[in-house]
């Protein structure tokens, strides 16, 4: 799995960048963000439905693997240092 994630890192990026940012004038993902982080998104007249949780969900994900990668590769570039 960990070999997994520090393989794809591009993967993740052009998906980040490409399907992350999907639509690009606003970017969707920073929209639903601002929804969850107004404090509207759970309750409400406006709350936010199953279609806008699976949404997040579908641009955020991409974003989620491209920083664990990075995170990974940060790690093991760490443990190499601190071994020399």
């Amino acid at each position: 799995m960990i070999k997994s994630l520090k393989q794809n890192w591009k993967l993740f990026l052009i998906a980040s960048l490409s399907l992350g940012l999907a639509p690009f004038n606003p970017p969707h993902i920073v929209g639903k963000l601002k929804w969850i982080l107004g404090g509207n998104a759970f309750s409400g007249e406006h709350a936010m439905q199953a279609k806008d949780w699976f949404d997040v969900l579908l641009h955020g994900s991409p974003w989620v693997l491209f920083i664990i990668s990075v995170i990974v590769h940060l790690f093991t570039f760490l443990m190499k240092k601190d071994k020399k």
